[in-house]
């Protein structure tokens, strides 16, 4: 009988877990330094970037966390184009400096929405500090302060990152075997998914 192994369903690794494990640093520390004598809120988008927001956070100092979740794929692999908020933040953020910590930042446009969200709520300073950045995928404008990894435009799981929710506790960040999410496909070279 085969083993039923998630580690067989990636192409190949990305990102190590070192690698992640030094980005965090890198970014936390530079957090760190950034906000000093500050107590920004650290705003977590559920559920890709959970992993990554306390990796970063163990190298600040003082931060709030709370927990946003907006969805623009609903479970599948291509943005629907919809943002919508599913989960909303409980804390009065005006006058507040934000962090968003997002697992990748693709289209632009979960992100776009949550920015002008946030200022119109009356934040003081929004930044953006997310393990991948996917530039060419973008369809609207979206800036990324603090950038893990600047990611090709693969179809991406692990670390926090899925598909139809699975995969998310890999320790890694790894591209997913067409044959997975589009088997009927997996002959068409061009076919490339947006995250």
């Amino acid at each position: 009988m085969t083993q039923w192994d998630m580690n067989n369903d990636i192409e190949r690794v990305l990102y190590s877990e070192a690698d992640i494990a030094a980005a965090a640093k890198r970014i936390g520390t530079q957090l760190a330094h950034d906000y000093e004598n500050k107590t920004p809120i650290i705003l977590s988008v559920l559920k890709g970037a959970a992993l990554w927001t306390v990796d970063v956070m163990r190298h600040m100092q003082y931060a709030e966390v709370e927990f946003i979740n907006v969805s623009s794929y609903n479970g599948g692999v291509a943005s629907s184009g919809e943002v919508q908020l599913v989960t909303d933040i409980t804390s009065d953020i005006h006058g507040r400096d934000i962090i968003i910590m997002e697992d990748i930042v693709d289209t632009g446009r979960s992100l776009q929405f949550m920015i002008h969200m946030l200022n119109e709520r009356g934040a003081k300073s929004v930044k953006v500090a997310s393990l991948l950045d996917k530039k060419d995928g973008r369809v609207v404008e979206a800036h990324v302060d603090y950038i893990g990894f600047d990611v090709p435009k693969e179809f991406v799981v692990g670390y926090g990152l899925d598909y139809q929710d699975l995969y998310r506790n890999l320790p890694y960040v790894g591209v997913l075997k067409r044959a997975v999410y589009a088997p009927e496909h997996q002959d068409i070279v061009d076919v490339t998914p947006a995250h």
